[in-house]
């Protein structure tokens, strides 16, 4: 495997994340599963990662100890230098509000309140947001600020969802799935704003999928099978997402 360090950008960016020795096993019963057995890997600032493989073979939750939903049974991971590893419950939770944005494949809007309402739900409580009107702007839904979820279409929801989580200005946005419920026209939509989000306001991304087709619009991308890294790639070409086969 190539290392992380010789494909950051720039070739001496600090990195956001930095993973050593990451393993996480799950207790079920009388098995054990070993989900992430020794992972090392770097994010860089700016960069597009796609965390390809498939479904069990550990990056889901790989992006979940990195975003601080999860912890590592053994390993290192470092956010800015700061050890998440050894934060607690209240210093990951403040961590998740002030520097991560999640998009997941199932939306997770609440249904009683209006698009403008679901992105507020986030800027209330962040530190710098970003108007929910501005948010909503950003994802192409300015005129459908107005209107519950139930009036909108799937990939409308997923930009909303998109909306809300870029809305306090995360440094790091970690999507799951992002296109996984839609279409592939509604889904080159999704990926569009999120490649839009990732080269306007410079915030990482990484993007974890099943689908090899998505790989072409990332700066790197990151073979992941059976919790382990299997390659690390770099796209000398990002293809926009109306470019790639579907």
């Amino acid at each position: 495997m190539r290392n992380a360090d010789a494909d950051r950008a720039g070739g001496s960016t600090e990195a956001v994340f930095r993973a050593r020795g990451v393993t996480k096993v799950y207790d079920m019963g009388e098995v054990r599963v070993h989900a992430l057995r020794g992972v090392d890997l770097d994010l860089y600032p700016g960069e597009l990662v796609v965390l390809l493989g498939p479904s069990g073979s550990g990056k889901s939750t790989l992006l979940n100890i990195l975003g601080g939903l999860d912890t590592a049974t053994g390993g290192t991971v470092e956010y800015r230098g700061k050890e998440l590893t050894r934060a607690t419950d209240r210093e990951l939770t403040e961590y998740r509000r002030r520097h991560v944005g999640f998009v997941f494949q199932f939306y997770n809007l609440i249904p009683s309140l209006t698009s403008l309402e679901n992105v507020s739900v986030v800027t209330d409580i962040a530190a710098e947001p970003m108007r929910p009107e501005e948010a909503l702007a950003l994802v192409g839904l300015a005129d459908r600020r107005n209107h519950f979820p139930a009036q909108l279409s799937g990939g409308e929801q997923q930009r909303v969802a998109i909306a809300r989580a870029v809305a306090k200005r995360p440094s790091v946005l970690l999507c799951d799935e992002p296109t996984g419920a839609l279409d592939a026209a509604t889904g080159i939509v999704v990926l569009e704003v999120l490649e839009r989000i990732n080269r306007e306001l410079g915030t990482t991304t990484a993007l974890i999928t099943h689908n090899a087709d998505i790989a072409g619009m990332a700066d790197r991308v990151v073979r992941v099978g059976s919790g382990v890294i299997q390659s690390v790639e770099r796209n000398e070409r990002k293809k926009s997402p109306r470019e790639m086969r579907w």
